[in-house]
């Protein structure tokens, strides 16, 4: 919910005490923010206030004279100056009370088993309130559950009907699949009937829900209490918004996966690949031993091996966007500059590169997502956002709706007041406009869409520059309706206040990452400030694109030519980024392949040495999202095995090949700020492992955590050291000191009397605001020169046909997808075309696809929506090759 801030200006009296606060926010968001600990249930921070569950009793008084008083809700109450309130009067507390125990009447007594157990919002405002004696003794309501997919389980006997989960996922996520149905006593929030809920955040429904209603079935299967779980601070792998996250760990296994709220970026919510994309770091078929030609080897003697090729010669790296800015460095470092290459294709590469120069350069604020949410105009160009960035699409879809909160100020009505600003505004919307090459997950709030090519899309944008700025070339070949929606998104553009332009690299287009900052380039000349959102493809894209390096492609040609002996390949699947003959081709000419990864793949296949790296729960490093803003994820957990960070497999690797590339995280980070003064900022991006508070490290497992002697009792009586840590200030331990953590080194939220997520509001400057001490993360990009105009390429027309790269939220990225419950929702291959292209071939008829002798089956999607001229192929998708630059696509019957 967008939140308007204001200078504080009222004074209001809490129990006698005086406080000055901003008359704009309601009582009970100012209480939590001064530290009060006052029940409630239906509100939500980001979903505003209904008054439903009238949990949050407060006593108001009309003067200094008023004795008695009368009950408000908290939640429901503005901040008037002079107001007088009291949490502790006797009716109040009478209130609370009452309402606890009629929400208790139906409630099951299953904490033992329920899996929200010790991290339940319920259970901590019954004992808040003092609910200890249930009088009721008759027969509780009953109601059958429903099978809700291989996220979210349903247990309907706990709810406490305070409608949150509806509000969520209706109103604020958009789905259409989940409702409230009956009334009194049987009011039952589900599905109509049993099915997979299909919106991309229903994970959250497992958080909103402040009892155990919803569930999170994988982490259900393998259950573990919450204060049993060492947690540490990471950042989502999963794509390029650098969404913050808490994994969990107990028995060398993550469990699951809670957000972590960051101000500027997730907030209090994630999408589901990057909620349940963790499951691929318990595969069964992971690297786990160092192996040399198939047979194990001595970590040491690996990394000896590793080093004594290097210092041979002949050597080539290939980098990651998946892998961190420290991995990528130590390789850099080791091969050479020369030798280093970024594991991306060329065309991927180009793309990257632009997308940073444009940041670079632009006139417009490079927008967070919490920015976006408070745009009043938007166009996006050519990104499937539910697939690309789902959490940047969460966020559009609350800036439509900044148009209700406009008119909400206009009518004095408070912002907070959700329904109040929902009847108001009826289905009134700030401008948002998608174009894109079939119809996305946002065109239900879409004002207009215009599908096509990615070259008809950036001429489309080449037309809306020219109608801020003259002196720009018209785009050639548009016919009458793109003409007319060429005007009204430009009208929209130069009346709002907040634009927002948002592509990526997911079309693989530079031509429209350069419209799209033709477009800032307009909106700043003609007196608009605009923002931008680019987004690249992989988690540390923009990362590696500043480390710099040739593309996979270029080296590919250099093992081709003969140059290469030794080849280091870091996390990379090398049959992700080039058509598996020219692949295997490749890799028959190099005398020695060694692979740094935490998956099994084609390419840790066909390794000489292979050395079994970390996944992120198992890592330190750094990453680089969208924005530029470098982000530290911790290690969570020590592996088993010979698993560890691919950084140190590589420091390790170092002194057999005459270089000292240190040995802690600390060090390596300053190497790479040395080395690479863009990068500088990345020292910042956390305290160093010297950091100590009261002089102790920074636990991360509970105070509560148990059993640290018996788990171990299979091997061992005694209870063993706790790994050492000398890379971070966290400690393996429950030991330590938390409270003042820096926010980028907090494991655990966690406060007395608030052990579920709620707890955040402790850790907050204020609510729905950044964290105590700043949100986590340090902004790398500056602003380098005046922007100007990208020249456009001479146009020419469209060929027949052409292969346009779908996305799938579920599928394309490949770490994701090797997780159990998503592997699930993962669909199988299939091509989209045109009605008008179908060559009388029926829709989901299975087909054969023939790409220039790489032939698969798929199944054929007709679709209305999909550009003409074009057939949509899904990036990524198990079972989908690599096709090569400008490839055609042949269909025939299978």
């Amino acid at each position: 919910m967008t939140i308007s801030r204001k200078p504080p200006d009222a004074t209001i009296q809490i129990d006698g005490k005086i406080h000055a606060v901003d008359p704009s926010r309601n009582l009970l968001e100012v209480a939590l923010e001064l530290g009060y600990d006052l029940p409630y249930f239906c509100w939500h921070p980001a979903l505003g206030s209904v008054g439903a569950c009238r949990q949050c009793a407060v006593t108001q008084f009309k003067d200094e004279n008023d004795t008695q008083g009368r009950v408000v809700m908290a939640c429901m109450t503005p901040c008037t100056d002079k107001a007088r309130f009291s949490l502790a009067h006797a009716d109040a507390v009478t209130m609370r009370a009452a309402v606890i125990e009629f929400l208790m009447t139906n409630h099951p007594h299953d904490c033992p088993v329920c899996e929200e157990g010790g991290a339940c919002h319920l259970q901590d405002m019954t004992v808040m309130i003092g609910h200890a004696y249930r009088r009721y003794r008759h027969t509780k309501r009953t109601h059958l559950n429903q099978d809700l997919g291989p996220f979210v389980g349903h247990e309907m006997n706990r709810c406490i009907a305070c409608y949150r989960c509806v509000r969520f996922y209706r109103e604020y996520a958009g789905g259409d699949d989940l409702n409230v149905f009956g009334a009194h006593h049987h009011v039952y929030f589900g599905r109509a009937s049993d099915g997979v809920l299909e919106s991309p955040f229903s994970g959250n429904l497992v958080e909103v829900c402040p009892t155990g209603v919803f569930t999170d079935k994988p982490y259900g299967e393998s259950y573990t209490r919450k204060w049993d779980l060492q947690q540490a601070p990471s950042v989502c792998h999963h794509c390029a918004l650098g969404c913050n996250l808490m994994p969990g760990e107990r028995y060398g296994r993550i469990k699951r996966v809670e957000n972590r709220y960051h101000g500027a970026l997730n907030g209090y919510f994630l999408c589901d690949r990057g909620r349940y994309g963790y499951q691929y770091t318990n595969a069964d078929d992971r690297p786990r031993r160092a192996l040399l030609e198939g047979a194990p080897i001595a970590a040491a003697a690996a990394a000896a091996q590793l080093g004594a090729w290097i210092e041979q010669g002949r050597v080539l790296g290939i980098g990651s966007p998946r892998a961190s800015l420290e991995a990528n460095h130590a390789l850099r470092a080791l091969v050479g500059d020369a030798n280093f290459h970024r594991g991306v294709a060329a065309s991927e590469a180009a793309c990257d590169d632009a997308l940073v120069q444009i940041l670079r350069q632009t006139p417009a604020r490079i927008a967070s997502i919490r920015e976006a949410e408070s745009a009043d105009a938007v166009l996006v160009l050519g990104e499937d956002l539910l697939a690309t960035g789902a959490r940047l699409a969460l966020a559009l879809r609350q800036s439509v709706r900044n148009a209700a909160f406009a008119m909400a100020d206009a009518a004095n009505v408070p912002r907070w007041q959700d329904h109040s600003v929902r009847l108001l505004a009826q289905h009134a919307k700030c401008p948002l406009f998608v174009l894109s090459a079939r119809a996305t997950g946002l065109d239900d709030i879409a004002k207009r869409t215009y599908h096509g090519r990615p070259a008809d899309l950036a001429r489309l944008a080449q037309e809306i520059v020219h109608l801020f700025d003259y002196t720009q070339p018209r785009a050639p070949g548009l016919d009458d309706d793109a003409i007319h929606l060429a005007h009204d998104i430009a009208t929209a553009l130069r009346t709002a206040q907040r634009p927002l332009i948002v592509a990526g690299t997911s079309a693989g287009s530079v031509a429209l990452l350069q419209e799209a900052a033709n477009l800032c380039v307009a909106l700043d000349k003609a007196g608009v400030a605009p923002s931008i959102a680019l987004l690249p493809r992989a988690a540390n894209s923009v990362g590696t694109a500043l480390l710099g390096g040739d593309d996979a492609d270029a080296a590919l040609a250099r093992i081709e030519a003969g140059e290469i002996d030794t080849l280091v390949v870091l996390e990379t699947d090398l049959y992700r980024l080039a058509p598996a003959a020219r692949v295997d081709a490749a890799l028959a000419r190099v005398e020695n392949l060694v692979v740094l990864d935490a998956l099994a793949t084609p390419t840790t296949a066909k390794a000489t040495l292979l050395l079994p790296a970390g996944s992120f729960a198992e890592t330190d490093g750094t990453l680089v999202n969208y924005e530029g803003r470098a982000q530290r994820y911790f290690q969570v957990f020590v592996p088993d095995g010979d698993v560890r960070e691919s950084w140190r497999w590589l420091q390790q690797a170092a002194p057999a090949a005459g270089l000292d590339l240190g040995d802690t995280l600390d060090a390596l980070i300053e190497c790479c700020a040395q080395a690479h003064p863009q990068l500088a900022g990345i020292v910042d991006a956390a305290p160093s492992a010297r950091f100590r508070l009261a002089g102790s490290r920074i636990p991360r497992q509970p105070h509560r955590y148990s059993g640290r002697t018996a788990m171990h009792a299979h091997r061992d009586i005694h209870e063993p050291r706790p790994p050492q840590d000398a890379d971070t200030p966290l400690a393996f331990t429950m030991e330590g000191a938390r409270s003042g953590a820096p926010p980028a080194q907090i494991p655990i939220f966690w406060a007395p009397r608030w052990n579920s997520v709620q707890s955040v509001n402790k850790f907050q400057h204020e609510i729905n605001g950044p964290l105590r001490g700043g949100d986590p993360g340090v902004l790398l990009l500056a602003r380098e020169a005046s922007a100007t105009y990208y020249e456009r390429p001479a146009w020419q027309p469209a060929r027949e046909l052409e292969v346009v790269w779908l996305h799938e939220l579920f599928g394309s990225e490949e770490l994701s997808a090797r997780g159990a419950a998503i592997a699930t929702r993962v669909p199988r291959p299939y091509v989209v075309v045109h009605p008008d292209h179908a060559n009388g071939l029926a829709d989901d008829t299975t087909v054969i696809c023939d790409c220039g002798g790489q032939r698969w089956h798929a199944k054929l999607r007709i679709d209305a929506t999909m550009a003409a001229g074009a057939i949509g192929v899904p990036y990524g998708l198990p079972g989908v090759p690599v096709l090569p630059v400008d490839a055609r696509v042949m269909l025939v019957p299978a």
